[in-house]
C-alpha cells in the first residue's frame, strides 16, 4: 500500500533545534520526516533517542556532497534546511563553516531545481540575527530590511549572508527565509568557550525556547501554511516575555543555580563592550500570525534547562565563587579568541573590535561603577530609504532608484518591470563596487553590496557615504 503522508526533510537533525524538533514531529504521525546526519558515531549516537519512531527515516549523508542531497529530497514536500556549523566552531574553524552553510544552499538549490516540477517541493532557509550584528541601545530594536551588517571575525554570520542572497534570488517557486535568534535550549547553560566573553553586558536579545522553534518547524511542515507565508524573509523571536538584556540573561542563568552575586564570577572588563549580535524585534510578531508556535514563557524554558544539568552544575553558587573566577572562567577568557587573550597578545585588530580601542578598555572600570541596563522598551524603527507604505507590487524604478542613493549608491538597470521584485537587478555602490540583486533582496531583506558586508571593519568609514549604514552610526 501506497503511504501518501506528508514528507518532510530535516537537516542538522542531529543538533539541538532538530533534536527539539524530531520530538515534536514524534506527535504528528500524519507526517513522515526523514532526518539527516552525517554517518558518523556522534550522530548515530544522537538518533538512538529516536529508535522506534514509527514516522521517522533516517538517510546518512553529507551536505555539502550533491549526489547525497539529491537523494535526501527524492520524494519530499518540504526542505526543513537547518543543519549549519554554527558558532563557536564555526569562530574557530571558518572555512568548514563557510563550505558547509554556503555549500548546502546551493546543492539544496540546485537539486531541486533538476525535479520535474521544482514548485513540488518547499525550501525553508535558515538564516541568523547574526546577519544584523551588533544593535545596542538606542538602535536595539530591529526588523527584517534593517542593514545586513556582520559583526567582525563572525564568519557565521557571513556565510548566513551569502546563504539568504542563493535562496532568495533562486528563482525557486516555494521558499522562506528565517532569520533564528538566540534559542534557548539546556546545552547553552554548559558553555565553556571564549564566546562567552564577546557578549556585551548591555547587549539585548529576543530569544526563542528550542520547543517554540520546533514547533514552528513541524508547523511550516503543514500543507496548510497560508500562501503568503511563501517568498517571505522572517525573524523568528519568542515575542515581550523573551526580551533580555545580555546582563538580565546572566542573572537568570546564575540565580537558577544558585549563584547569588554572578560579579564575583568575573572581573567587568573580561567582557567586550561592542561587536556581537543581538536585537528586540518590532516584527516578530508578524511570523506567529501565520505559523502559531508560540508556547513557551522564559521561566518554564529555564526550569526545564536547569533540571538537565549535572548535580555539578546545577550547584554552582555552593562552589565559593573565587574558585569559579581563577578556576574556571579565568582561563576561559585567556583562550584563543577570548578578549583577554587579545590584551595580553596586543592582537589590535580583536581589541578594536571589542572595545573600541585599548584606552577604551581601559576605562572600564570595575563593578563598582556598573549599572544595570535598562534600554527602551518602546519600538523604534530605521529608515529603509524608500516609500514602505507602497505594496511591492507596484515597486519601480523610481522606488530602487531612491533605496539605491539612500545607500549612497545607483541602479544601473535600465530595464526594470514595475512589481517584479523577484528580478535581480544590478547595482553600484558607494565605492563602485557592482553587484546583482532582486528588489526583494535589497528593499525588503536590507541586503546590499556584499563586498561592502564582508569588509566588516570598515562599516564607519562606509556609513560617511551610506546613509542606510549611518543611523547605525557605522560601529
Amino acid at each position: 500500500m501506497t503511504d501518501d503522508r506528508r514528507r518532510v526533510l530535516l537537516t542538522g537533525a542531529t543538533g539541538n533545534w532538530g533534536r527539539a524538533t524530531l520530538r515534536a514531529f514524534r506527535e504528528r504521525p500524519d507526517v513522515i520526516v526523514r532526518a539527516f546526519a552525517l554517518p558518523g558515531a556522534a550522530d548515530k549516537a544522537v538518533l538512538a533517542e529516536f529508535e522506534g519512531m514509527e514516522n521517522l527515516e533516517v538517510i546518512f549523508g553529507d551536505l555539502t556532497r550533491y549526489d547525497d542531497v539529491v537523494r535526501a529530497i527524492d520524494g519530499v514536500d518540504v526542505v526543513l534546511h537547518v543543519g549549519a556549523v554554527v558558532s563557536p566552531l564555526a569562530d574557530a574553524n571558518p572555512a568548514l563553516a563557510r563550505r558547509v552553510n554556503v555549500g548546502s544552499i546551493q546543492n539544496i538549490i540546485r537539486a531541486v531545481k533538476a525535479l520535474a516540477d521544482p514548485s513540488s517541493v518547499a525550501v525553508v532557509g535558515i538564516g541568523s540575527v547574526a546577519e544584523t550584528g551588533d544593535r545596542q541601545e538606542p538602535h536595539h530594536w530591529g526588523r527584517v530590511g534593517d542593514p545586513i551588517r556582520v559583526s567582525q571575525f563572525d564568519e557565521y554570520g557571513q556565510t548566513k549572508v551569502i546563504a539568504e542572497k542563493l535562496l532568495v534570488d533562486s528563482g525557486l517557486p516555494r521558499w522562506a527565509w528565517l532569520r533564528q535568534t538566540g534559542i534557548f535550549h539546556p546545552a547553552m547553560l554548559e558553555i565553556r568557550d571564549p564566546i562567552m566573553t564577546h557578549s556585551p553586558f548591555t547587549g539585548v536579545m529576543e530569544w526563542v525556547s528550542a520547543e517554540d522553534a520546533a514547533r514552528l518547524l513541524v508547523g511550516l511542515a503543514s500543507p496548510d501554511v497560508p500562501e503568503e507565508f511563501w517568498h517571505g524573509i522572517y525573524n523568528i523571536g519568542g515575542g515581550e516575555g523573551w526580551r533580555l538584556t545580555n546582563w538580565e540573561l546572566q542573572l537568570a542563568i546564575s540565580g537558577a543555580m544558585g549563584v547569588k552575586d554572578v560579579r564575583r564570577w568575573y572581573d567587568r572588563n573580561w567582557f567586550a563592550t561592542r561587536n556581537f549580535h543581538g536585537q528586540w524585534y518590532s516584527d516578530s510578531d508578524r511570523l506567529e500570525e501565520l505559523v502559531q508556535f508560540r508556547r513557551d514563557s522564559f521561566g518554564a524554558a529555564m526550569s526545564r534547562a536547569v533540571a538537565t544539568l549535572p548535580s555539578a552544575v546545577r550547584n554552582a553558587g555552593k562552589v565559593p565563587p573565587f574558585i569559579v573566577k581563577n578556576m574556571v572562567m579565568r582561563p576561559i577568557t585567556r583562550k584563543p579568541r577570548g578578549t583577554m587573550h587579545a590584551i595580553s597578545h596586543k592582537q589590535s585588530a580583536e581589541i578594536a573590535a571589542h572595545f573600541g580601542s585599548y584606552e577604551a578598555w581601559q576605562r572600564i572600570g570595575d563593578w563598582s561603577t556598573f549599572e544595570a541596563p535598562a534600554p527602551s522598551r518602546t519600538p523604534s524603527l530605521l529608515d529603509h530609504g524608500y516609500d514602505e507604505s507602497k505594496p511591492s507590487s507596484s515597486w519601480s524604478a523610481e522606488d530602487y532608484t531612491q533605496a539605491a542613493a539612500f545607500r549612497g549608491g545607483e541602479l544601473l538597470s535600465d530595464d526594470v518591470e514595475t512589481g517584479a521584485v523577484g528580478t535581480p537587478l544590478i547595482w553600484r555602490c558607494a565605492f563602485g563596487h557592482v553587484f546583482a540583486g532582486s528588489p526583494r533582496l535589497i528593499l525588503t531583506g536590507g541586503n546590499w553590496c556584499p563586498e561592502c558586508v564582508r569588509d566588516s571593519a570598515a562599516y564607519r568609514q562606509q556609513s560617511e557615504k551610506n546613509l542606510f549604514l549611518a543611523q547605525l552610526d557605522g560601529a
